[in-house]
């Protein structure tokens, strides 16, 4: 006796695993739009850039070819908007990511607005939006590519702004460089 599609274990096994993955799919759709305004840097330091500690950095990392720096003065803030940390990484010695951790969805959202007023708006077209525990966002120009990770469950979000050309190179160059 032939069984109906409900009853058949086999395509009960296919529709949970096509349930599992629209779920895993809903967290990690992403906003992905062209950057307008491509900076060639971060906040007025060109990528490349030769970076040392100074009255304004200070150097908390050095692992050889990769150091970490901080802001020395103040709460660090993007835009008006005060974040948690701000970190400046250079690779051989050049400038080349910023790495921005913040929580709060009040924050989240005043981010977001921010970093739209320099890059451009994001794609609110329908079937576009992400909905899910985990929102992305990117930014893709020339030079420079902005990524935006937010956790709606802990509220807490992580920004990367990086050089395209010195991401290859530390690709290309050494596959056993943590970056």
């Amino acid at each position: 006796m032939p069984r109906g599609p409900h009853t058949d274990p086999c395509m009960r096994g296919i529709s949970r695993i096509r349930l599992f993955f629209s779920l895993i799919l809903q967290g990690t759709l992403a906003f992905a739009v062209p950057m307008q305004n491509d900076p060639n840097g971060f906040e007025g330091i060109p990528w490349g850039a030769t970076f040392s500690e100074t009255d304004t950095f200070i150097k908390i990392e050095d692992t050889g070819r990769s150091q970490t720096y901080e802001l020395k003065t103040g709460a660090p803030s993007l835009g008006t908007v005060q974040v948690d940390s701000m970190r400046f990484v250079t690779f051989e010695g050049k400038f080349a990511r910023v790495t921005v951790r913040y929580q709060g969805k009040a924050t989240h959202d005043q981010i977001l607005a921010y970093l739209q007023s320099l890059y451009g708006p994001l794609d609110r077209t329908p079937g576009q939006i992400a909905v899910g525990p985990v929102k992305f966002c990117s930014w893709t120009g020339f030079e420079t590519d902005v990524h935006l990770r937010y956790e709606t469950g802990t509220d807490r979000g992580i920004i990367f702004f990086e050089s395209q050309e010195l991401r290859r190179k530390i690709t290309e160059g050494n596959s056993a460089t943590v970056f």
